[in-house]
């Protein structure tokens, strides 16, 4: 969308950016990489501010995820380690895969 230089809609679409055309531009999609990213090494860190480290067996389309060999951190400390842990999508704040650093 362009907007005119008193913030309104000026009706054309935008069909290249200065620097890449749309065309050109590839948009990744987080679920896909999920699932890309199974048997890697990942961090979730949860709503309450918990976080958890190990391998990534499994992802659905919810986030709900399967790791093993996790640990259970604490403001950075760990504070148990678990065999598996089973994690439901809707607690997760956020994902990192740890190869992507």
């Amino acid at each position: 969308m362009l907007l005119d230089r008193q913030g309104f809609y000026s009706g054309y679409k935008a069909s290249m950016t200065r620097e890449h055309p749309l065309s050109q531009v590839s948009a990744k999609k987080p679920l896909t990489t999920l699932q890309k990213s199974t048997k890697k090494k990942v961090t979730v860190r949860l709503k309450n501010e918990v976080e958890y480290k190990g391998k990534m067996d499994n992802v659905d389309s919810y986030m709900n995820l399967i790791m093993t060999d996790a640990e259970e951190l604490h403001e950075g400390k760990t504070v148990a380690n678990y065999g598996r842990v089973i994690v439901r999508g809707n607690n997760v704040l956020f994902i990192r895969l740890e190869n992507e650093l």
